[in-house]
């Protein structure tokens, strides 16, 4: 049962990570990042690196690998979002 759920936590780690890119695609495609609340992602950004961090110092690769995805997810979205923050 303990596999089971680290397989679970796991996978649901990267899939809930993966919710930012739409996001970032959004802006990307249209060139503009109205309506995105830059301060919730850079909260978002924060806490993806706390945990990326705290996964690899504790050595929890279920931890660790969920949020590399979720760092570079939230801070594309940062970064889009200030690079067309005055998009249309």
């Amino acid at each position: 049962m303990e596999e089971l759920f680290k397989w679970l936590t796991a996978i649901m780690g990267v899939l809930m990570s993966l919710g930012y890119y739409p996001q970032a695609y959004k802006i990307f495609k249209n060139k503009s990042s109205k309506n995105i609340s830059i301060f919730t992602y850079l909260v978002f950004g924060v806490g993806t690196i706390v945990w990326l961090i705290y996964g690899i110092y504790t050595r929890d690769l279920v931890v660790a690998m969920g949020f590399v995805f979720g760092v570079i997810g939230s801070w594309s979205v940062i970064f889009l979002s200030l690079k067309y923050k005055n998009g249309s």
